[in-house]
């Protein structure tokens, strides 16, 4: 299924993401931002996103403004005292991106960091956690989107709990698709986004964070607009945001929400996105191109894949043409090796996967390369 000329090109991204025409169409409305109605918006949003990773009985949900690292700096700054300091697990450059936020902050961070095709190291963390006492937070990237690798955060989280400290999680590229159940993986906050596996638009993130310990949280944040604890206690006392929200956004992730529960939830967005990833996965492969990772560790989220060692191919006219038959992909992310990424999230399955896969057959054949393996 090739897009229709004049349409919206297929996103292959990690966000901003395709979406449905239908959480197009809920942002046609005006709600005023005291309006009873999107009061009640905002509290089914709450709602909803909480039951996402069993978390209704013991975590609060605060949305925010901004895109997804709004929500990563107001977790950090909110959950980490200014005398705290933070571990920091990094296997790309989003891992790299808190200890940039931290830095910013002011806050203390030591990194634990491994390859971009590796997983965090387990082990690792438990040797690093009964070293240094001073450590009180740990960070992880559950999805780091740098190479589309699934990092073990369950693992990590039982390690975490074993030393006493708290574990805050970058869920960005995971929530909505991949399992997280704060019963099963504890944590003291994750960050995510509506515009990722929830497949709304950008505009707001969201931060979930423990019930009981979040009162102490209190004048930790380092900026006005970014103050968790604030936002909370405003929609805690009468139900509004401290500035002016991002009303369409809410009304479209309001609508994404429904038609995540209509999939089946998380565990059928998963499946459909593991089917994205297999079709993608084994149609690159079957024309040349190799991943940067084994399928054992890559999440159905996007894959990344090697720059061909071939004389005739230039991405920059490989992502052109690909772009004019309607589908968008990334450019590499990774520090030490040239590649590219496409994604596999968003409001299309298995057949419009396997049309992109076609059209990267058929911008090979206009490029006059037959072979990617030949110089």
């Amino acid at each position: 299924m090739e897009p229709l000329p004049g349409a919206d090109p297929l996103l292959l991204t990690p966000g901003p993401l395709t979406t449905s025409a239908t959480v197009k169409q809920a942002m046609l409305h005006d709600y005023g931002s005291r309006d009873i109605r999107f009061i009640e918006l905002n509290q089914r949003i709450c709602a909803g996103l909480l039951s996402l990773c069993d978390a209704s009985e013991t975590h609060l949900c605060i949305p925010l403004q901004g895109s997804g690292s709004f929500a990563v700096e107001a977790m950090i700054a909110n959950q980490v005292p200014g005398e705290g300091k933070l571990l920091n697990l990094v296997n790309g450059a989003y891992g790299h991106r808190i200890s940039e936020i931290c830095s910013y902050l002011g806050r203390r961070v030591s990194v634990l960091e491994t390859g971009e095709d590796r997983p965090v190291d387990v082990a690792g963390l438990d040797q690093a956690l009964a070293a240094d006492e001073e450590i009180t937070h740990v960070a992880i990237v559950y999805c780091e989107t740098t190479s589309g690798i699934l990092n073990p955060v369950a693992d990590i989280a039982q390690v975490v709990a074993t030393h006493q400290r708290s574990l805050l999680i970058d869920a960005m590229s995971a929530f909505g698709a991949l399992p997280l159940s704060a019963p099963e993986v504890p944590f003291a906050a994750l960050a995510a986004s509506a515009n990722k596996c929830l497949e709304s638009v950008p505009g707001m993130g969201f931060v979930i964070a423990a019930r009981e310990a979040f009162p102490a949280t209190e004048g930790n944040a380092h900026s006005t607009s970014l103050d968790l604890y604030r936002q909370w206690r405003s929609l805690n006392d009468n139900g509004q945001w401290r500035f002016t929200p991002p009303v369409h956004c809410l009304l479209a992730l309001d609508q994404a929400l429904v038609e995540l529960e209509e999939e089946g939830g998380i565990a059928g967005r998963r499946r459909r996105y593991e089917e994205n990833c297999r079709v993608l996965v084994e149609g690159m492969r079957e024309l040349g191109f190799a991943t940067l990772l084994p399928d054992e560790l890559q999440a159905p989220v996007i894959v990344t894949f090697l720059m061909p060692g071939n004389d005739q191919f230039s991405f920059p006219d490989f992502y052109r043409r690909l772009n004019d038959r309607g589908y968008v992909i990334y450019p590499g992310k990774l520090t030490g090796t040239d590649s590219f990424r496409i994604g596999c999230i968003g409001h299309f399955g298995a057949d419009e996967m396997q049309a992109a896969v076609a059209a990267v057959k058929q911008v090979l054949q206009t490029m006059g390369i037959r072979n990617l393996g030949s110089e």
